[in-house]
């Protein structure tokens, strides 16, 4: 479990391809000094287990599996590449951002960026299967960032990063063009499939919740 509070930025050293599968890895001061064998870390938002540690230059290894190859953008990185990284939470860590599993809803796409005053404006494109559970002034985790989705579009949403972000993320370099990991709030995915239950269970207790202005 994470809250979307990125710790610090690797940097990809190899990409190693074998079949269906793949080894990461990369340099991660911070991360490697802090880290074990069979760690979990998020890596652009994904939740990964650390398979090899060589503290010497920091590098960290991770094996990914076709599904992460295919629902990621971790299969698209390359030598040189940053990602973002986040340590797990542990019982006394602090909550500053919200609850991030790591596992990934959607690959979305950034339609836009733009500069608005010092912040920066993100548009980003997502398949319909992550917007089902994104509503506005709700959390989303976009690479690994826990972020308030602004505007919730057709076919998209909006958020909006302070420069603090910009400078020590992913999203302070990324394009137009560029791909971001998309995972909605897992209280928002609770909510629907309670809802979607009830709506099949109970006519009723819809048509009130309706009526109340609870849902549309």
């Amino acid at each position: 479990m994470f809250t979307g509070l990125i710790t610090e930025m690797g940097e990809i050293t190899s990409v190693n391809t074998t079949g269906s599968s793949a080894v990461l890895s990369l340099n991660a001061l911070e991360s490697a000094s802090s880290s074990k064998l069979g760690d979990s870390i998020s890596v652009n938002g994904v939740c990964l287990t650390v398979t090899k540690l060589r503290t010497p230059n920091s590098e960290l290894s991770f094996d990914l599996s076709e599904e992460t190859l295919r629902s990621t953008n971790l299969g698209s990185l390359k030598k040189g590449d940053r990602v973002n990284l986040e340590m797990p939470l542990r019982p006394d860590s602090k909550i500053g951002g919200h609850f991030v599993t790591g596992h990934v809803d959607a690959i979305g796409t950034i339609r836009s960026k733009v500069n608005s005053g010092d912040m920066l404006k993100i548009e980003i494109s997502a398949p319909q299967k992550a917007m089902n559970f994104l509503v506005g002034k709700g959390s989303v985790a976009v690479d690994g960032i826990s972020l308030t989705v602004v505007d919730v579009l057709s076919g998209g949403f909006t958020v909006v990063i302070i420069p603090h972000t910009a400078k020590f993320t992913t999203l302070g370099f990324k394009g137009v063009g560029d791909t971001v990991n998309i995972e909605a709030d897992i209280l928002g995915k609770y909510v629907v499939k309670f809802l979607n239950k009830a709506e099949r269970r109970d006519s009723g207790l819809m048509n009130t919740l309706m009526n109340e202005g609870y849902i549309k």
